[in-house]
This record gives C-alpha cells, structure tokens and sequence, in this order.
C-alpha cells in the first residue's frame, strides 16, 4: 500500500480490498443467484405469466443496490413447452424469460441480462459504467 491518497481524497484502498467496479459486478451475480434459485419450479401457465414475470420483479428490486429488474416471458415458448406435455401448466426455469438488471453502487453502474444461449440462461454482464 502506498502513502498517496487518491485523487478525490478518499482513502487508500486496500490492495486486496475489492473496487466499486468489483463489488457492483458481484451484486449483480446475487441477485441473478436469487431470482433464478428462488422462482425455479414455480408453476407457469399463460395465465399466471405476467404475474409471475410482476413478482420476480418486485421480489429481487428489493434487494440492496438493485435499481431495476425488468423481466419479459417468452411466451412462445412457453407455448411450445405446453404443446410438448400433458398438463396446462410447466415449471418456470430460465428458458421461459428474458431478464434484465440495473444494479447501482457507489459511483458503478452495472446493467445485466439474461437470455438463451444454446438452450442455457446465459446470466452476464451486459456494460458497468463509472462515474
């Protein structure tokens, strides 16, 4: 650690202190973590999509640092699901939604998203901006 303060006179950070760009980057990992583990195997119907889609949202936007959730059913999917099976509903897992994230620490900003990719949910960092 070095005896020079940094230039907007806050102190020294910790050489294995993690940065603001660090930390806004893990909570973003979190809230992704909860909302797929959290709604995995909820019931999905057309019917009860948007309310689903309304709870993921509310249920994770009250996590600290999370600014915004935005989650969009794929209901073609979905319908495809319901075509495949016998009963009038499936299990919500990662294939039925897009998701998208705006979590804010400090001076970071980091936007995320969630989306098929190869018929995985491919959570990930889309862009962090900095102050």
């Amino acid at each position: 650690m070095t005896d020079d303060l940094p230039a907007d006179g806050s102190a020294p950070r910790a050489a294995d202190e993690p940065t603001d760009r660090e930390v806004a980057c893990f909570e973003a990992g979190v809230k992704f973590g909860s909302l797929y583990h959290q709604f995995a195997g909820t019931p999905l119907s057309p019917d009860s999509a948007d309310a689903l889609a309304t709870a993921m949202e509310r249920s994770i936007e009250n996590q600290p640092h999370c600014e915004d959730v935005a989650v969009e059913m794929r209901d073609e999917e979905l319908a495809d699901a319901l075509a495949e099976g016998s009963a009038d509903y499936t299990e919500w897992t990662g294939r039925f939604s897009e998701v998208r994230m705006r979590i804010e620490y400090e001076n970071v900003v980091v936007h995320t998203g969630m989306a098929m990719d190869e018929g995985y949910p491919l959570m990930q960092v889309e862009s962090v901006e900095e102050d």
